[in-house]
């Protein structure tokens, strides 16, 4: 079945179905933030903090990972070309100066932040789906479709010579191939993993704790996907660059679950106990 680019413009502006899906995403993400500030009787005025410095992080170290791994200084304005690992260091990097700034303790941004960040990514695969970008390798299952006009399109030369990958003998280049829809697949798991995340807030592990299973999720979950992305980094056998970068991330978060698996939790501080602007004691003199 043939998938086409969502593609529509209003007069001179473009707009794709990956730039609605990270609108979704990212609205998605700080409404779920909001909500368990609210459950916690915190400040909600933090989501909308951390949203804003996860778009503008993300965003920048999403393209600057492309361009880094393609050497291609014109993908910065390309319809895609954004590497989600590139997006998740530049945005936790934007989220921790904008925690540092507020004196927002990092366990608590990072607890706040899990299951939003795994609900944002399942949306965001949408997104490279309707662009047609981040799609597996050929496949005869039923559920496999073609990318005609992919970036790139899915034709039987572009696997073999983009990303390596052995077609038939005597296959004309220009076939469009039936592929793994890896943005769906991953789609899929990253919504149970969010539902997982999102029970497990509830319970009574120290603040934290949390970010460190999402990071186990994500670390998994990418890592055996890309043993069915069409991809041309692979550096080791059939071992990705994105799964060097996964191992590290499952390592970082089994790190996270036993150092704070038990013990006390911080105080979430000022910010967000009694909002912007407004210092402790002024709110009790005022209640």
């Amino acid at each position: 079945m043939p998938i086409y680019p969502l593609v529509f413009h209003l007069g001179p502006l473009e707009i794709t179905g990956y730039g609605i899906m990270m609108m979704v995403a990212f609205l998605m993400g700080g409404w779920l933030i909001a909500l368990d500030l609210k459950r916690l009787k915190l400040t909600e005025d933090y989501a909308a903090d951390l949203v804003a410095a996860a778009v503008v992080g993300g965003i920048i170290g999403a393209k600057l990972w492309y361009v880094a791994l393609t050497r291609d200084p014109g993908a910065l304005f390309s319809r895609g070309g954004l590497v989600w690992y590139g997006g998740f260091f530049g945005g936790a990097i934007a989220v921790m100066l904008n925690g540092w700034r507020l004196r927002v303790p990092l366990r608590w941004t990072m607890q706040l932040g899990a299951p939003a960040l795994a609900a944002a990514y399942a949306l965001g695969r949408v997104g490279c789906f309707l662009v047609n970008d981040d799609y597996g390798r050929p496949s005869t299952l039923p559920w496999a479709v073609q990318f005609p006009k992919g970036l790139p399109p899915s034709t039987a030369g572009n696997m073999q010579h983009l990303f390596g990958i052995a077609i038939p003998p005597g296959t004309d280049p220009s076939t469009v191939l039936a592929v793994h829809p890896t943005q769906l697949y991953e789609t899929g798991l990253m919504l149970v993993a969010f539902a997982v995340l999102w029970r497990l807030r509830l319970g009574a592990r120290p603040v934290g704790w949390l970010f460190g299973v999402y990071l186990m999720f994500a670390g998994v979950e990418r890592f055996l996907i890309e043993f069915l992305r069409a991809k041309d980094d692979r550096f080791f056998g059939s071992f990705t660059l994105a799964q060097l970068t996964s191992v590290t991330l499952i390592a970082i978060g089994l790190a996270l679950v036993a150092a704070w698996r038990g013990g006390p939790s911080p105080a979430p501080g000022d910010y967000l106990s009694h909002g912007k602007g407004v210092p402790a004691a002024r709110k009790k003199s005022a209640a």
